[in-house]
């Protein structure tokens, strides 16, 4: 178990520096940031490599609506839910303070005037949207991702495949979502960055805890349902 927690540790500490490290460090340069479409691709690419990485070893959730999730589809055990879910939060957080302290670097910077990657609603969502587009868009996308990842390891699916199916569904997950919440789908990752922002983000946190996670159990519930390949009866 000890090396398990190690895996998810690094795995979601990797996707929220690459992931939110991107938004903060990388994206607001004019003529050379990399934009929404960079943050969504880097989203992708952290949880792709980590999931080639240390999947093999944690199975790769890097995310508490995943742990959830897998639970709830019946691919994880009950007594693993809480140790997974607290070494993510943990890991997420490592991760805040690393961006912090490379951010601070720059005169002038604040993580509460930045906003610090954090995921907001209304006067906080990069487009202007309200707090029930977060929620449905939370709650859609977070069970559309579970369900890839139920798919993508399945028994029947290629093998091999799953990490690149995984990556690129987060990539397109933020290509849908950016502009209406700055994109969870992930408690860990707006805790991770939350408590450092200080301010609205701590307050508006619960929605990205309770989405994600509904949305993941929903996610889990209708691949076990309806997708999953049932034992033949005797």
């Amino acid at each position: 178990m000890s090396k398990r927690l190690a895996a998810e540790f690094f795995g979601t500490f990797w996707l929220v520096l690459g992931g939110c490290g991107s938004a903060v460090l990388a994206a607001a340069f004019p003529h050379l940031g990399i934009g929404f479409l960079g943050v969504a691709l880097a989203f992708g690419l952290t949880v792709l490599t980590m999931v080639y990485a240390v999947g093999h070893i944690s199975g790769g959730h890097f995310n508490p609506a995943v742990t959830v999730g897998l639970f709830a589809g019946g691919r994880f055990g009950a007594k693993d839910v809480v140790p997974y879910v607290l070494v993510q939060v943990v890991g997420a957080i490592a991760a805040g303070a690393v961006l912090y302290a490379i951010a601070s670097g720059k005169p002038g910077f604040s993580a509460s005037a930045s906003g610090f990657a954090s995921n907001g609603y209304g006067a906080h969502s990069p487009g202007g949207y309200s707090m029930q587009s977060a929620m449905i868009a939370e709650f859609v996308l977070t069970a559309m991702f579970v369900l890839v990842i139920h798919g993508a390891t399945d028994k029947r699916a290629p093998a091999g495949f799953a990490g690149l199916a995984i990556g690129l569904t987060l990539t397109l997950i933020h290509l849908i979502c950016i502009p209406v919440d700055n994109t969870s789908v992930n408690p860990a990752r707006s805790t991770g960055v939350a408590i450092f922002q200080g301010g609205w983000a701590v307050h508006q946190l619960w929605l990205f805890w309770v989405m994600p996670l509904l949305g993941g159990v929903a996610g889990g519930l209708i691949y076990r349902t309806l997708l999953e390949a049932k034992s033949p009866q005797v």
